[in-house]
């Protein structure tokens, strides 16, 4: 055999991570900076939540990532792209559900694929199917002042994917909703990350809430923001409440807990 012996070559696949920021630091003017050399690697389909004390940069880091405030030093790539060239790939759910008052559940959802310039025939079949994914196809034709919280963060969820968006950034989407309806959303959420397999990061100040949809957890410490820790939550897929109740994520609340704890104190 002619090649008897002889060592062929290995050809790996090097994956370009979803997100990634070298060194990024941002301070507003000459002021302090707000975050201070933050190297982070967020890979493809990661759910990956950011926690930490009041004032370290959690909600800066996710707009830098979006484009929505530029980088004093440093880089981010988003799948390769500067966070101005992936926006088409990329959606942004606010804490408030950021809903336009004068137009119906159907309307607002279908607000970024009009702007995108989709034919209107396939817009209707796309906000059909979202719909349908979020459970809100009763309330299709009602306006934001009829709806709960909870169908409000729906509606927001709902255009944020209508876009088909490969990564998904979300600032405390769900701090103002009750306990009850915070931990069915939490449920909702990771399903529709199994059919979409988005990339998330997510910004929160509830661990308990983050353990139960992260795949790691990033602890920034404050003054400047900058990263801390980088946990690892190793509890099964898929989540569901039961899985609120077992001892593996209970003392994963509290391994984040104290790390939180610890960088608070710094």
């Amino acid at each position: 055999m002619a090649n008897e012996g002889v060592t062929q070559p290995v050809t790996r696949t090097v994956t370009e991570p979803a997100i990634a920021l070298r060194a990024a630091t941002k301070r507003y003017g000459t002021g302090p900076a707000v975050l201070e050399a933050v190297d982070l690697s967020v890979g493809k389909r990661e759910f990956v939540s950011i926690i930490g004390p009041s004032g370290c940069g959690k909600s800066t880091l996710l707009k830098l990532v979006a484009g929505l405030s530029p980088l004093s030093a440093g880089t981010i790539a988003i799948d390769g792209m500067t966070p101005s060239n992936a926006r088409e790939i990329v959606s942004f759910i606010f804490q408030d559900a950021t809903l336009l008052p004068w137009r119906t559940v159907r309307e607002n959802i279908v607000l970024g694929l009009e702007l995108e310039g989709m034919a209107k025939a396939r817009r209707h079949e796309k906000v059909d199917r979202v719909l349908s994914l979020v459970g809100l196809d009763n309330v299709a034709d009602s306006f934001p002042r009829q709806l709960s919280g909870g169908m409000k963060m729906r509606v927001s969820i709902a255009r944020a994917l209508a876009t088909r968006p490969q990564v998904l950034l979300l600032d405390e989407p769900f701090a103002a909703l009750d306990e009850m309806t915070r931990d069915r959303l939490n449920e909702d959420l990771l399903r529709l990350r199994d059919e979409h397999q988005w990339t998330a990061l997510f910004v929160t100040h509830s661990v308990a809430e983050a353990v139960f949809l992260s795949t790691r957890i990033i602890v920034l410490a404050p003054h400047p923001g900058r990263l801390a820790r980088d946990i690892p939550i190793d509890l099964p897929f898929p989540r569901t409440e039961a899985t609120r109740s077992t001892a593996a994520f209970e003392q994963s609340v509290i391994d984040v807990s104290r790390a939180l704890r610890g960088v608070s104190l710094q």
